[in-house]
C-alpha cells in the first residue's frame, strides 16, 4: 500500500517574484501560519509574478495602483480569494521591503478629522484616558459637528445650541447615554476653547441630563454556573486550554477582559506569586497570584501558547496571523463558554461581579472589596452594599403600624 500523499502543495514561483518566495514564507511561519495555509499565498504570489511578467513589470515598478489594477482583474476572472489588499498584507510588505513603491500619499485630512485628532491627542496626554474612551468621546464629538456646527468652525454655536444637541440626544437614547454624551461634549467644548476654537468657553451649556439609569442588583453567577463554565473548557486543546485560564483570571482576580488582554509574559512574577496588573487610568497594581490561576497560566504556556512568537502577551490567537487577544476577543469566548455550559449568555464583567457578591457574602468589609476590585473611587464599591439583602434588613426601619386619618 502507497503511503498517502501529503496535503501540502509544492509550489513554484516563477518569474519577477521569484527571488523573494522564501521571504514570503519566513514572514508567513514567523505569523503562525501553518504549512498548508501558507500555500494559497505562494499561489497567488505566483499568480501575480505571472501577471507582472506579462506586463514586463520589476519588482521596483510595482505600484499601489497597478496592484489595484491586478485585484480587479482577478476579480473578474472569477476569483474569490485574495481579492483585496488586506488579504495581500504578507505579500505586500514583503515587495515592499524589496522596493516596490507601494507607499501612496496619504489622503487629505478634513479640517473636522484635524479638530478631533487633536482632541483625541489631548485626551490621551493631558487626561491620560484609555483609549476606548477616548474613541467614545470623540464619537459624539463628531455627532456633535455634524450636526451643529459648519465643518470644524464653530464661530456659529452657542448655548442654545448645546442645550438644543443635547435634547436631541436624550429624546433618542437612554438617559445613561444621555448623560455620557452630555459628559463628552463638555469635555470637547472645554477643549475647543482652551485652543482657541471658540471664544468662550461652552462647557457649562451641555448640563447634565436629568433621569435615573435602570438600578439593579449586581448580579454574580453560582458556585454550580461557575463550575460549568469551566468544565466546557477543553484542556486537552489549545484553545480551551487559554480559555480555561482567561475565565478563571476574571473569576478568582475579578479582572477587567481590557486588563487580560494587555497582561504580559514580564507582569507574572512567579518568584513571589504576583501579577501586575495594568488598569484603568493607567494605574499599576499588584495581586497575588492563586495556586490554581498560576497552575493554568503555566499549563497555557507551556502546552498551548504558539511557540516562536515575538509577542509579550501572554494570552494569543491561536489561529494566523499570530496576535494577542483583544479585549473584544475576551469577551467573546466567554459567552461562547457560556452558552456551551447552557447558562444565559454572560460576559466578562459579570464574573467580575460574582467575585464581588461572594466577597459580601462571606462579610469582606466594602473597603476590602474596592481594593480588590482596585475601584478608584468608594462609590463605585458601595454598589454591593445592595447585595446583603440580610445585613440590609438589620438597619432597615419598621413599617409603621395604625390606621390610616
Amino acid at each position: 500500500m502507497s503511503k498517502p500523499k501529503s496535503k501540502v502543495i509544492t509550489v513554484q514561483v516563477v518569474g519577477p517574484l521569484e527571488p523573494y518566495a522564501g521571504q514570503l514564507m519566513g514572514v508567513l511561519a514567523v505569523r503562525g501560519y501553518a504549512p498548508l495555509t501558507r500555500v494559497p499565498h505562494l499561489q497567488v504570489m505566483t499568480h501575480l509574478s505571472k501577471w507582472m511578467a506579462a506586463r514586463q513589470l520589476a519588482v521596483a515598478e510595482l505600484t499601489a495602483a497597478q496592484v489595484d489594477e491586478y485585484l480587479g482583474q482577478r476579480r473578474r476572472g472569477g476569483y474569490v480569494a485574495f481579492c483585496t489588499r488586506t488579504s495581500l498584507a504578507p505579500l505586500l510588505e514583503v515587495l515592499a521591503s524589496a522596493g516596490a513603491p507601494l507607499d501612496e500619499p496619504d489622503p487629505p485630512v478634513s479640517a473636522v478629522d484635524a479638530l478631533l485628532d487633536g482632541y483625541a491627542r489631548f485626551l490621551l496626554q493631558e487626561r491620560g484616558l484609555a483609549a476606548s474612551t477616548i474613541s467614545a468621546y470623540a464619537l459624539r464629538s463628531r455627532r456633535f459637528l455634524q450636526g451643529h456646527g459648519h465643518g470644524a468652525d464653530l464661530s456659529a454655536v452657542d448655548t442654545a445650541a448645546v442645550t438644543h444637541a443635547v435634547l436631541a440626544e436624550a429624546d433618542t437614547v437612554s438617559a445613561g447615554s444621555a448623560q455620557f454624551f452630555a459628559v463628552a461634549l463638555r469635555s470637547f467644548l472645554r477643549y475647543c476653547y482652551l485652543t482657541g476654537v471658540i471664544d468662550t468657553d461652552l462647557s457649562a451649556a451641555s448640563l447634565a441630563v436629568t433621569g435615573r439609569r435602570r438600578s439593579v442588583l449586581p448580579q454574580g453567577i453560582s458556585t454550580t454556573d461557575a463550575r460549568a463554565l469551566l468544565k466546557v473548557c477543553d484542556r486537552h486543546t489549545a484553545d480551551g486550554c487559554r480559555d480555561y485560564a482567561v475565565i478563571l483570571l476574571l473569576m478568582r482576580l475579578g479582572l477587567r477582559a481590557c486588563e487580560v488582554a494587555v497582561l504580559r509574559l514580564e507582569d507574572i512574577d512567579w518568584r513571589t506569586g504576583q501579577v501586575t496588573i495594568h488598569g484603568k487610568g493607567k494605574r499599576l497594581d499588584g495581586l497575588p497570584l492563586p495556586v490554581e490561576v498560576g497552575e493554568a497560566i503555566a499549563a497555557y504556556l507551556r502546552h498551548a501558547r504558539p511557540p516562536e512568537t515575538a509577542l509579550r502577551e501572554v494570552f494569543l490567537r491561536s489561529i494566523a496571523p499570530r496576535a494577542a487577544l483583544t479585549r473584544e476577543a475576551v469577551g467573546c469566548l466567554v459567552r461562547r463558554a457560556s452558552i456551551r455550559a447552557g447558562l444565559t449568555p454572560l460576559g466578562p464583567h459579570r464574573l467580575r461581579h460574582a467575585l464581588a457578591c461572594d466577597m459580601v457574602a462571606a462579610g469582606v468589609p466594602l473597603q476590602q472589596i474596592g481594593q480588590v476590585l482596585r475601584h478608584a473611587d468608594t462609590t463605585s464599591t458601595s454598589i454591593y452594599a445592595r447585595v446583603d439583602v440580610e445585613r440590609l434588613r438589620t438597619v432597615a426601619s419598621p413599617w409603621p403600624l395604625g390606621g390610616t386619618r
